[in-house]
């Protein structure tokens, strides 16, 4: 049985897609169901698991927020550092939400720290697989409001190194993308760590 075809790229750096050629929108859907009290069940039907709004039993809905992050980006990590022969041996992510002290309690800033395992990964290539991830994968991330500022820690084999970047889309920055490129994740990093020529 021959698998499905693949959607066709229009554009990539080396081996990510960084478009998908189709001008469709992307549906996702998922549901709750409320069990009484505080807490749900969050997720499609047979994939579902316990959101608690009282932050006892489980995760809450900002810890659940805060955990897609650091998920959706993870994922990324790991993608982007294989291609580079030496793969993530342990993963982990800790992450901390600075929030608005009124209501609507809203995420002002992330603090972040990549616990990564690995022989051969250099620190350079595992930081910048952090910033492809926040600057142009991540989906989570990049449905931030365009003023939250992720902090970000790189713990790689023992060592911790720091890196500030910003968690929101380049598109929705007010000045234009090409600059923003080059003053906070130039396209020669990007094209170097995936070994693309200019």
């Amino acid at each position: 049985m021959s698998s499905p075809e693949s959607p066709r790229v229009s554009g990539a750096i080396g081996d990510l897609p960084t478009t998908t050629g189709s001008t469709a929108p992307v549906i996702t859907r998922t549901e709750v169901a409320w069990r009484g009290d505080r807490s749900f069940d969050a997720g499609p039907p047979g994939r579902t698991h316990l959101i608690d709004g009282g932050a006892k039993l489980a995760p809450g809905p900002v810890e659940t927020l805060l955990n897609a992050i650091a998920t959706c980006s993870s994922l990324d990590v790991v993608d982007i550092i294989a291609k580079r022969k030496t793969p993530v041996e342990k993963l982990a992510v800790k992450v901390v939400g600075h929030r608005r002290p009124d209501y609507p309690r809203r995420l002002m800033r992330l603090e972040m720290e990549f616990i990564i395992d690995g022989a051969g990964i250099e620190p350079e290539h595992a930081e910048r697989a952090i910033h492809l991830s926040f600057e142009r994968y991540c989906s989570v991330a990049g449905s931030l409001g365009p003023d939250i500022v992720a902090e970000t820690r790189l713990t790689l084999n023992g060592v911790s190194r720091t890196v500030r970047l910003s968690a929101h889309p380049p598109v929705r920055l007010s000045h234009p993308r090409e600059d923003w490129l080059r003053h906070i994740n130039p396209r020669h990093l990007i094209r170097e760590e995936l070994g693309v020529p200019e």
